[in-house]
């Protein structure tokens, strides 16, 4: 076929690496191929599909444990990279493992974020290199858009394998696409796999082999499709060119769909229906917060307990058996580092669970109705649909909210929605609340917790629109455009593999930086700053870290709260929240409060805030737990945003969160003692 900006009988070219355009035709040896055995150690293979195809379950599947990740240099996005070990057979070649790219879903190669550009500078690259085949990942079930992408990426490399996934969905909804006819008449091999079992790898590995080996171009694309650009509307005459070629390919292989309505549509017409999808999406996150509180409390606090107990004791043992118990050997090894490695621990269930329900809610395609539901709201403060997971996960846990983030589309959404989940208020800050509304507020002590989580919900979204407004100015204001994936029940051995890789990556990355600093605590807890006290056995307040909390307190003098007891629990608060109404107990010397009642706890933080405010406790009470909502939520979260999005954005987000917290605090105290 043709168009209007080519033409009939001008020879087909593509763009070569230094611009130009170059003579199109199969390569044989003499231009540089090489034998499989010789090509095979060096032979990269880049996965590439829209969003949705089964792309990376395949990647996970044919790489299993063997992959990283790595960022791109000069971007935020991340690649996933592996090792693909194909089983010999009756193969020839030797099963040396390829090097397998998981490159960021795209509808097409005209980019609109920085994970498209890099999956286009990616294929782009491949089409320049003898030692990469592209591997497209297609859809069966929506063809016609995997396709279109086979045109682009056709035009820049003729190093093509199509692995055809879904064809079991496609038969469903009464659409069947035959491997064989189709690669005759695309002129590639076309594999039919099924990612989540591995049907076909070892034929998809012989025919990148073979690929890699010959080349050969895609079959009947357009011309113009290959001609350099020349002017604005080429680019509208390239898409509508390769839409008829795709239409053609269809109806060549009269895979055509029939005008049956499907399962997914009558299922789809009940969740996306506002009526019906709002209870349901609830239901589900209520579901999510019974699964990070009621269900992984109390196995949290089990597993920090079995560290912090019994293997305590065994450290506690050893170190009687050698001589050195009972001084500060044994304080920084049982108090520091194994109460550093009992937190970290304690958070492995909860991940475990998190990622697992995220997990399932994803690879049954129904996170992408999620996004639809809440797209209209989300787009009010300059966001898609897409992020409403993310930031609803973090009021259950900030830590597996940040994980979630994983599931939109490109790396500086994933960046934004990463900055506003702190703000999102976890039930670890609960506890501060409830002690401090139950003192100073006991007949109103709901009303101001649930005032706290409405607050939480502003931050978010003025957040948003800040972020929307300065940093991220450049993510487009685009309608939300993606294919509703097919629903599947989600296979175990995958989704648990893949669950498992998340958990461990989390506790070898966070884990060392939270050991690290509750090491540090300790050591400032543990040096003594005035005489008469050994090391390691010294008074909080008369400690390093006592002294540090002196040194700081005055800051929070504007907020009214501006004592070193109450500076100690927010700075160990940082660490995590939970502990911080421990810290407000031990400064005092006084037993946690047990229940609502504040006890003693009660009494002495209210006569501590009488007196730093000036007579206007319930004030400070209230600008104290403004911050702690604002805040850093907790040592594993900074973690984890520095392992997800590096150093220089995670120290800046804790800057902005120490600073919005300390303002808005300020704020509170002052406007509100004008009233109490």
């Amino acid at each position: 076929m043709s168009c209007p900006h080519c033409e009939g009988g001008a020879p087909r070219t593509h763009d070569g690496p230094d611009g130009a355009a170059h003579p199109r035709g199969r390569q044989g040896p003499g231009r540089g191929a090489a034998t499989a055995p010789d090509l095979a150690p060096d032979l990269r293979v880049l996965l590439v599909g829209t969003p949705n195809a089964g792309k990376s379950t395949l990647f996970n599947h044919l790489t299993g444990a063997r992959q990283t990740t790595r960022n791109v240099p000069g971007t935020t996005v991340d690649l996933a990279r592996g090792s693909w070990r194909p089983r010999t057979g009756t193969d020839p070649v030797p099963a040396t493992p390829l090097a397998l790219v998981d490159l960021p879903g795209t509808y097409s190669l005209t980019p609109v974020s920085p994970d498209e550009a890099v999956t286009v500078a990616e294929i782009e690259r491949a089409g320049a290199e003898h030692g990469t085949v592209t591997l497209l990942v297609a859809n069966a079930a929506e063809l016609h858009s995997a396709l279109f992408l086979l045109g682009q990426v056709g035009t820049r490399t003729e190093r093509v394998v199509v692995a055809l996934t879904m064809t079991d969905v496609a038969t469903v909804d009464g659409l069947a696409v035959d491997a064989g006819r189709l690669a005759a008449r695309l002129g590639v091999p076309v594999v039919e796999v099924d990612p989540r079992t591995g049907r076909g790898a070892d034929g998809l590995a012989a025919a990148v082999r073979a690929v890699a080996e010959q080349p050969r171009p895609v079959l009947g694309l357009p011309v113009c499709t290959a001609a350099p650009r020349t002017a604005p509307d080429d680019e509208l005459d390239r898409i509508d060119a390769l839409l008829g070629w795709a239409d053609d390919v269809v109806e060549s292989v009269d895979a055509h769909r029939t005008a049956t309505r499907s399962r997914a549509d009558r299922i789809d017409a009940l969740l996306l229906d506002p009526w019906v999808g709002l209870p349901v999406f609830v239901l589900t996150l209520w579901a999510l917060f019974q699964l990070a509180t009621w269900v992984a409390a109390p196995i949290m606090g089990a597993t920090e307990a079995l560290v912090t107990g019994p293997v305590a004791s065994f450290v506690t043992w050893v170190l009687d058996g050698v001589g050195v118990g009972g001084g500060w050997l044994e304080g920084l090894l049982v108090d520091g580092v194994v109460a550093g490695v009992g937190v970290v621990v304690a958070f492995a269930p909860l991940m475990a669970l998190m990622f697992l329900a995220i997990g399932l809610l994803e690879d049954s395609g129904y996170v992408a109705r999620v996004a639809v539901l809440a797209d209209r709201l989300m787009r009010s403060v300059g966001l898609d649909g897409r992020v409403i997971m993310p930031l609803i996960v973090g009021f259950g846990c900030n830590l597996p909210a940040l994980a979630a983030t994983r599931t939109l589309p490109n790396a500086r959404q994933r960046l934004l929605t990463g900055l506003l989940v702190p703000y999102t208020s976890c039930p670890a800050r609960l506890t501060v609340y409830v002690l401090l509304a139950g003192t100073f507020f006991p007949r109103h002590t709901g009303l101001v917790v649930l005032a706290m989580y409405v607050l939480s919900v502003a931050l978010v979204l003025v957040g948003a629109l800040a972020l929307r407004g300065t940093l991220f100015r450049d993510l487009a204001h685009e309608p939300l455009a993606l294919v509703l994936p097919a629903y599947h029940v989600p296979r175990p051995v995958p989704l648990l593999v893949t669950t498992g890789r998340r958990v461990l990556a989390f506790l070898r990355g966070a884990g060392t930086i939270i050991v690290g600093v509750l090491v540090v605590v300790w050591l400032l807890l543990a040096v003594p700053v005035t005489p008469g006290h050994a090391f390691g056995e010294v008074p909080v307040h008369d400690s390093a870290y006592g002294r540090l909390t002196d040194q700081v307190a005055p800051v929070f003098s504007p907020a009214g709260y501006g004592d070193w007891r109450t500076t100690s629990a927010l700075v160990t608060g940082f660490v995590a929240k939970e502990v911080a109404v421990g810290a407000l107990a031990q400064a005092y010397a006084v037993d946690e409060p047990v229940g609502s009642s504040p006890g003693e706890l009660g009494e002495q933080l209210r006569a501590t805030l009488d007196e730093t405010s000036g007579g206007h406790a319930p004030a400070a009470a209230l600008a104290f737990m403004v911050f702690v909502l604002a805040y850093t939520p907790c040592l594993a979260t900074v973690a984890e945003q520095r392992r997800m999005f590096g150093w220089r954005w995670t120290l800046g987000a804790v800057a902005v969160q120490l600073g919005v917290a300390w303002v808005l605090s300020v704020a509170t105290f002052q406007l509100l003692r004008l009233v109490w």
